[in-house]
């Protein structure tokens, strides 16, 4: 499938005068000199060149006539901002599992100078469990608890304060 994009477009009278610059000579330097810095000027705000047509344009002529004239004007062009055929999302890569930093076992722990608390499950029925928390260098407490939110919940009731 072919997508095509959307573009707005400017049309512009082409100069019909040279512009005078340091070391530009001639009429046809000061000509090309007009065109680049007109060309320099929309390009700035991303109008792309496209080119240059000569037009007839009819024009009043005294009190009731008309004459055609031929006009020469710049198409530039520019994609639309709103054209949504212009966007193309990148899919990023997935990243390996050695890539990924390894969970830092007992941060929060090393961090309050606490040791890792360890829990062992004692005994388990369908109303309850025992659950026997220790911490290195500690004795070990056995708290009846029904769930095991509730037994890192008496074991911070238990431990001192610091």
């Amino acid at each position: 499938m072919i997508e095509t994009m959307i573009y707005e477009y400017k049309v512009v009278p082409a100069p019909t005068k040279g512009q005078k610059a340091r070391g530009i000579k001639g009429a046809d330097g000061r000509f090309a000199n007009a065109l680049e810095a007109k060309m320099n000027t929309l390009a700035a705000d991303r109008w792309e060149f496209l080119r240059t047509e000569t037009l007839p344009s009819e024009e009043r002529s005294g009190l009731t006539s008309t004459a055609t004239k031929y006009r020469s004007v710049m198409v530039f062009r520019r994609p639309r901002a709103d054209d949504a055929s212009a966007f193309q999302p990148k899919e990023l890569e997935h990243p390996k599992a050695a890539e990924l930093p390894a969970p830092a076992a007992g941060a929060a722990a090393a961090a309050s100078n606490e040791p890792p608390l360890t829990s062992e499950v004692d005994e388990i029925t369908p109303d309850r469990a025992v659950v026997s928390l220790s911490a290195e260098g500690d004795g070990k407490d056995h708290a009846d608890v029904t769930d095991i939110s509730e037994a890192g919940k008496k074991r911070t009731d238990t431990s001192e304060p610091s």
